[in-house]
């Protein structure tokens, strides 16, 4: 019987693989899409995602994000990073390199998913094959997560994502985060040419329908090549009955998320593959829940507070004023989501 599965070779996998083979453990992993892989996201690292990253061997190249400046309209508020900047970077530049760094310890990655997962008393048994542990991350709509039956009600609400890539000069070391009635746009500098622009909203519009709300950015990318398609992300919005179910264990997205409001998703699935790992090697699987809880609890908080006060449209419009005028207030905000997990 092999030790550990994981499903799904994105960050959260990726990391968890590394984790994994770092304590010894006889680990494979299985991911169905072929190449470099790409997802609609906002593509910044905050500090303590650059930190944990660093601590598995992992350094991705990407341009120095020094904090978050919010911006509505003419007014703006800026929040630096306390604990050493941030880092804006491709999403297929982190792959490559979590990838590498799972090659050169001797992971064996197959090209493939699974089409059947049982639970068993000691161990799972996934398409036949017996193994001890398994650690689903396998995204946003996990199917490991429907097939165990541990989807809960989603929210009536859905926000989605929507992210395109600008050939143009960065204009700052921040990451900027325009507010309108109906998106926020993030824009984030993620090589010396390169500048990425992820919208969130609950509209169905186009990516330069959002874009249009924001005309000073958009004025910015008059004449600007775009490089590559849009791609898209969504519903944002998605909730799991619990996170260990025997002898598996879901980790990054699969296991639940609340919004990418606060930019934390590289952050948190590191955290989250640590501490699965964690428990996995301690022969404890079912503390890794409350675990999980511990890991994510900052950030469900922070970013589930945010995100009910901006639907309320009132305090939609204060929050940029409110921040200008509360430097202090936004900035300890800014650095509790920055600090490691």
């Amino acid at each position: 019987m092999k030790d550990l599965l994981v499903i799904g070779g994105g960050p959260a996998g990726l990391a968890t693989a590394l984790y994994a083979a770092r304590e010894g453990v006889d680990v494979t992993l299985w991911e169905q899409r072929a190449g470099t892989l790409d997802k609609a996201c906002g593509e910044g690292l905050m500090p303590g995602a650059v930190a944990a990253l660093a601590d598995l061997g992992v350094d991705p190249l990407g341009e120095d994000l020094l904090g978050i400046r919010y911006i509505a309209g003419e007014r703006s508020a800026s929040a630096s990073f306390r604990s050493g900047p941030g880092r804006g970077v491709r999403r297929t530049t982190l792959h490559r390199a979590l990838r590498t760094a799972v090659d050169e310890v001797g992971v064996v990655v197959e090209a493939r998913s699974f089409r059947d997962l049982r639970l068993e008393k000691q161990s799972v048994l996934a398409d036949g094959q017996r193994f001890r542990y398994v650690v689903a991350a396998d995204g946003l709509h996990s199917p490991v997560r429907r097939r165990l039956g541990l989807d809960a009600p989603r929210s009536t609400r859905r926000r989605y994502g929507l992210r395109r890539h600008y050939r143009i000069a960065p204009w700052t070391s921040y990451v900027e985060v325009h507010w309108a009635e109906l998106a926020e746009a993030y824009v984030t500098p993620v090589a010396p040419e390169v500048v990425g622009v992820a919208m969130l909203t609950a509209g169905g519009a186009s990516f330069d329908e959002h874009l249009a709300q924001f005309p000073a950015l958009a004025s910015r990318f008059d004449g600007v090549a775009a490089t590559g398609p849009v791609m898209g992300a969504g519903p944002l919005r998605q909730r799991a009955r619990a996170r260990v179910a025997g002898q598996v264990l879901l980790v990054g997205d699969a296991g639940g998320y609340v919004d990418a409001l606060t930019g934390e998703g590289v952050a948190l699935a590191l955290a989250q593959a640590r501490a699965a790992v964690a428990a996995i090697v301690d022969g404890d699987p079912a503390r890794y829940e409350q675990d999980w809880h511990s890991a994510t609890r900052r950030y469900r908080l922070l970013t589930a507070s945010l995100l009910a006060a901006t639907q309320l449209g009132p305090v939609r419009h204060l929050l940029v004023p409110a921040a200008e005028r509360l430097p202090g207030v936004f900035a300890a905000g800014v650095n509790a989501l920055a600090r490691p997990a």
